[in-house]
Formats: structure tokens, C-alpha cells, sequence
């Protein structure tokens, strides 16, 4: 059997003396992965260990493509195919939107994102091409942020919580971007807290609690069992 995209095994993370990751394990093929679980169970340090940016000290493999990334800096790390959308969206307000597009494009007209796809995609960028990051909306500030990491053409693609502080219009728009990105053969990691967003997006749903991954479940299971989601997401039960 061929190695899977992306390969975690027994990862490890610390910041200083906490230890915030613990032997987390999981791989990444053919379908999209959500990891779901509550603020502070360890999340955005998954992506940090990943991507290596704001690095926390970490052991163990992360493995993209067959190739190790722990102890790799990040762009190397991004430049082997894996974009990343950062929770909060991390743009920056001195720099407009097509500055945004332009930073961070990668390859030629031959590729599926180019900047004019991009704005194809979110038509509201395009309107917007001249406004900063500071100027647009937090839906059209979340367009960029997969619009920044669509450019740079990659294999996968990384979001963390994308549906945060969002309209549920715009979380309807970005679920159907994300179904249509898969659908051409995008892989996705989503890191969610909105369940029906989790749910609707991937079939296969880590549960992430205290630094592990507590359960591999389903998103029909996930959807259809309340005790489920009050054990582990310390949530109501989803209504769709």
C-alpha cells in the first residue's frame, strides 16, 4: 500500500514545561479529516507542530508526501505543498487584498490557482482588490486567508477553525467552497469547534481532547449520538 499524504505518529509537543501534545497519531488519504474538541484541548498546537510556525518543542514524526517535517522550517514546509489557514486569519491591515494574493502566489498560469481564480471563486474579493486587510469584513477576511493559501497551489490544505466569529451565510458559502475544493481533489484538515461545520464538510471526525486524540468517530455517528457530543465536546446536541 502506498504511504498516506500526511502521517502523525506519536507526536509530542511542549511549550516550556506544559505538555500539550500527547502521542497523537492519525493519517490523511483520500478523504477529508475533521479534529473537533473544545478551546484548549490542543488544536491550533496540532497546526503549529505541523506547519512549524511559533514552533512548540516537539518529538515524534509528521510525515507529507513521505517527507519528515519536525525540525523543518515552515517554508520549506509550506513549499512542499501543505497551505495553511491560520485561526483569526492573521492578514495584514498595510496591504491590500490583491498585495495579500500576490505575496504569496506560487507557479505560472499552468496552475489551478492563479489570482484570477481566486477571484473567480470569491467574486467579493474582487471588488475588494484595492481595499487592506483592516477594510473587509470577517467573511471576506477569511475569502483572503483561503484565497492566500490556495495560490501557492497546494496538496493540503490545513484550515483552523474557519468558521469563527462568521455569519451563518458566509459559514454556508465557505462549507460549499470546501466541498467544491475536495471534489477537484483538494485534501482538507479542518480544525472545528462548530460541529454541523465539522460534520457537513468530513466524513471521518477525530476527537480531540487534553493534548490526545481521544476517539475516531463518524460524522454520521457524531450527528446522531447527543451523549457523544456532551462527553467529549461538552456541547448541546447538533440540530441540522
Amino acid at each position: 500500500m502506498s504511504e498516506a499524504l500526511l502521517t502523525v505518529e506519536g507526536l509530542n509537543a511542549h511549550y516550556g514545561s506544559a505538555h500539550v501534545l500527547t502521542d497523537v497519531s492519525f493519517e490523511i488519504g483520500d478523504e477529508a479529516v475533521a479534529i473537533v474538541g473544545r478551546n484548549g484541548m490542543g488544536k491550533t498546537t496540532l497546526c503549529a507542530a505541523i506547519m512549524g510556525i511559533n514552533p512548540p518543542r516537539a518529538s515524534g514524526s509528521v510525515r507529507f508526501a513521505g517527507t519528515e517535517l519536525v525540525g523543518m522550517s515552515s517554508h520549506k514546509i509550506a513549499s512542499l505543498g501543505i497551505g495553511y489557514v491560520p485561526q483569526g486569519r492573521r492578514l495584514f491591515p498595510s496591504l491590500s487584498v490583491d498585495e495579500h494574493l500576490r505575496m504569496t502566489a506560487r507557479g505560472n498560469g499552468s496552475n489551478r490557482w492563479t489570482i484570477a481564480a481566486i477571484y473567480e471563486l470569491f467574486p467579493r474579493l474582487a471588488q475588494r482588490k484595492r481595499n487592506g486587510g483592516a477594510q473587509l469584513s470577517g467573511g471576506e477576511q477569511q475569502m483572503l486567508a483561503i484565497g492566500r493559501a490556495l495560490v501557492t497551489n497546494p496538496t493540503l490544505l490545513i484550515l483552523d477553525e474557519p468558521s469563527e466569529g462568521l455569519a451563518p451565510t458566509i459559514i454556508e458559502l465557505l462549507i460549499e467552497t470546501f466541498k467544491t475544493l475536495e471534489q477537484e481533489g483538494l485534501k482538507i484538515m479542518l480544525i472545528e469547534q462548530n460541529l454541523g461545520v465539522a460534520t457537513s464538510l468530513a466524513e471521518r471526525q477525530l476527537v480531540m481532547v487534553g493534548g490526545e486524540i481521544a476517539t475516531e468517530t463518524t460524522a454520521t455517528a457524531l450527528a446522531g449520538d447527543p451523549e457523544l457530543q456532551r462527553r467529549y465536546l461538552g456541547v448541546e446536541p447538533i440540530r441540522r
